[in-house]
């Protein structure tokens, strides 16, 4: 095991490492998790010229604080972030987002807060010294599955980080902002038909808001309720990301990374690939309005989605 690692500080509201998950054990219940950010998980990986698949620090809205020890490290930080960089001469940089930087032993990454976004990424060039669960190191903290026991990190535990060769590092940047304009886009939902008609033009036509109640299980919006005329409870079914829940009280769920695999709630929508990354970066109070689209436009905007990401990945190659 390498000897290097970040000593945490202060951890944050809710710091984990994540990948891009595990995707073979729904069938017995096991959530796929994984960055909920998909795109901002690559990039930082990209940044530190890692493999896109490797595990990278997940924060959400103040992060942590931490030390390095013991040795020279390549790092990035995607997202909205205000974060510095405190040296060994107590000069404090202020630190940009889509770059990366070197952090000589004993100096700080003190990642402040997100800004208008929930989530963001710290990447390390080799990636991190960690065991694996089940052929991903997400961690699960609903679940407790993932390193540390499935648990976020805590103040004073260790992250330790793999052995790099920082002399052939080269500087990278990615000129990236992350966006939203307020719609959301979505194909109508398996039980769409179990909701009224004023029920479906109140859910295309008016605007719902972010609650407090927003973890990386799901997403619970506050707007006009949404009448169900057949039945608010159905046969427990599979459920995916994105997917729009609707329980009896007619507020809508938008589910997330960690969401169960089953439900039995009526699905009125589901938000398309293409806009997971930006649900997941939405904030309490965030304006939503959804917007239907057919599969056929669904499928080119994931491809414009998927397009618009590899030209990112691909300006160094």
């Amino acid at each position: 095991m390498s000897n290097s690692y970040f000593e945490i500080l202060r951890p944050g509201i809710n710091t984990t490492v994540q990948d891009g998950g595990r995707n073979h054990l729904y069938h017995i219940g096991v959530t796929i998790s994984g960055a909920i950010d998909q795109r901002n998980y690559k990039f930082a990986n990209y940044l530190v010229n890692n493999e896109l698949n490797v595990a990278v620090i997940e924060f959400a809205y103040q992060g942590p604080l931490l030390k390095l020890k013991n040795e020279k490290i390549n790092f990035a930080i995607t997202g909205d972030v205000i974060f510095n960089i405190i040296r060994n001469n107590s000069n404090i940089e202020e630190g940009n987002c889509y770059q990366n930087y070197i952090l000589n032993d004993g100096e700080q990454i003190d990642i402040i807060s997100t800004k208008k976004s929930t989530y963001g990424y710290l990447s390390v060039s080799a990636g991190f010294e960690l065991e694996q669960v089940w052929k991903s190191f997400s961690i699960n903290t609903k679940a407790q599955i993932g390193p540390n026991n499935g648990k976020k990190y805590s103040i004073n535990e260790k992250i330790f980080i793999k052995k790099s060769d920082i002399k052939k590092v080269k500087n990278r940047k990615i000129n990236y902002k992350n966006s939203f304009n307020g719609t959301l886009r979505v194909l109508k939902g398996t039980n769409f038909d179990y909701f009224s008609n004023e029920s479906k033009d109140i859910f295309f036509n008016e605007t719902y808001s972010v609650t407090n109640l927003v973890d990386r299980m799901g997403m619970r919006l506050e707007g006009p309720n949404l009448k169900n005329i057949v039945n608010t409870n159905i046969k427990s079914e599979g459920l995916i990301r994105g997917v729009i829940q609707v329980p009896a009280d007619g507020k809508p769920i938008i589910l997330l990374s960690d969401h169960g695999t089953i439900g039995g709630y009526p699905k009125i929508a589901v938000v398309i690939s293409a806009d997971l990354d930006k649900v997941a970066q939405l904030t309490p109070g965030a304006k939503i309005q959804f917007k239907e689209v057919n599969l056929k436009e669904a499928e080119k905007l994931f491809k414009d989605y998927t397009t618009e990401t590899d030209k990112y990945l691909n300006e160094y190659s």
